[in-house]
């Protein structure tokens, strides 16, 4: 059974920071792509990063390119999302998934990690 355990998440303050953190277990993770999409209060899900099998291949959105850092380590199982200078706009539910393009209909198979940026 694929399961996917994100965590890190919180309330923090504009222009502070969070590392995400996501437990794998299931399926081979060494050999997947992995990402971080998220989904903001009324929005549809947004693609946020993603880093290949061997962590050599990295992209991420305009949205987040130079705040956000992307990483795993395939010994823990484990993919990490590092969010500097966060923004009001950053605010929603942080899922980990695995591959790297989405469609629309697409169901997270974790159950998220709630990031909120606010005064």
């Amino acid at each position: 059974e694929v399961q996917l355990v994100e965590s890190g998440g919180g309330l923090v303050q504009p222009g502070g920071s969070l590392r995400l953190s996501c437990a794998a277990s299931g399926f081979t993770f060494t050999t997947q792509t992995m990402s971080w999409v998220r989904q903001a209060p009324g929005k549809g899900l947004e693609w946020v990063s993603g880093i290949s099998s061997g962590g050599a291949t990295i992209r991420y959105a305009d949205s987040v390119q130079g705040r956000f850092t992307i990483s795993r380590d395939n010994a823990k199982n484990t993919v990490y999302l590092q969010m500097n200078s966060l923004k009001p706009e950053d605010t929603a539910v942080y899922y980990c998934a695995r591959g790297s393009r989405f469609s629309d209909d697409y169901v997270p198979e974790g159950q998220g990690t709630q990031v909120t940026v606010s005064s």
